[in-house]
């Protein structure tokens, strides 16, 4: 299926490894023109050369942030003044007791999780909207919905995701600009592989037998009962910031193996 991506330039934010990543190459397969960014020029120029080397004429560059200071968002701004499609992928996790978290833990959450995509949203935004067309995703979590005990300020955060993606997608009212949540499950992201070997390793089981105790007793309601692996859920990412999708608007998407047993 061709998802008519070709020529369109792409943002993807916290791309050098997991959803981001495989997004950043989905979108490159489509012939769209795609901006990575990581933490540091190192792992932007790995990652460059991961897709290049199936990809090697893929148009991709990087650019280098911390999303938890707003220089250097500021500074993304500068070096990537205009795009089609934003993805607004980076975010942190830590298992943490509630009693357990500080307030500055709590701000910084909120600074890379939330005000990194609200701080790019708010620069390109307007620009969609002035050309008629443009695509904004958050990849927000199934812990927005089902806040996780072990870390409930990361799955505040997630929450505010899916409130401010609704609220810009009603400013596009009678557009072709689209904002949406994509709320993956359980993945197996670059951190998630290596906990899961690190386990299997301590309790000297097989990787195969730490996933299944994990979804029999950290998510049991999931009907999938495997980690989902990143290109599923870049699938979708991939397919909702395409003009193919232009009917799904203000929508969070839920890619989780069926962990959340809402119907709506």
């Amino acid at each position: 299926m061709d998802l008519q991506l070709k020529n369109k330039t792409a943002l993807v934010t916290g791309s050098t490894a997991g959803i981001g990543l495989a997004t950043a190459r989905k979108l490159l397969e489509e012939g769209a023109n795609v901006i990575i960014t990581g933490r540091s020029n190192e792992r932007i120029q790995t990652a460059i050369q991961q897709l290049k080397a199936t990809l090697p004429d893929a148009l991709v560059s990087g650019v280098a942030v911390d999303f938890s200071r707003k220089s250097d968002v500021d500074n993304v701004l500068d070096k990537v003044p205009e795009v089609d499609i934003l993805i607004n992928n980076a975010g942190i996790f830590e298992p943490k007791a509630f009693v357990d978290i500080p307030d500055e833990d709590w701000f910084r959450f909120f600074e890379v999780n939330v005000m990194s995509g609200v701080r790019l949203a708010r620069h390109y935004f307007p620009q969609m909207l002035a050309k008629n067309w443009g695509r904004i995703l958050f990849v927000s979590s199934e812990s927005a919905l089902q806040i996780p005990e072990e870390m409930i300020h990361y799955g505040t955060t997630k929450t505010a995701q899916l409130a401010v993606a609704r609220g810009l997608a009603e400013l596009t009212k009678g557009t072709a600009v689209t904002v949406n949540s994509v709320l993956p499950g359980p993945t197996a992201s670059e951190g998630v592989e290596d906990f899961v070997n690190s386990m299997a390793q301590q309790q000297n089981k097989t990787r195969e037998q730490v996933q299944q105790e994990f979804f029999q007793s950290a998510r049991p309601t999931s009907l999938l009962q495997r980690f989902s692996s990143t290109d599923e859920v870049a699938t979708m990412i991939v397919y909702l910031s395409s003009p193919l999708a232009s009917a799904t608007n203000g929508a969070a998407i839920r890619v989780d193996g069926g962990v959340v047993k809402a119907i709506v």
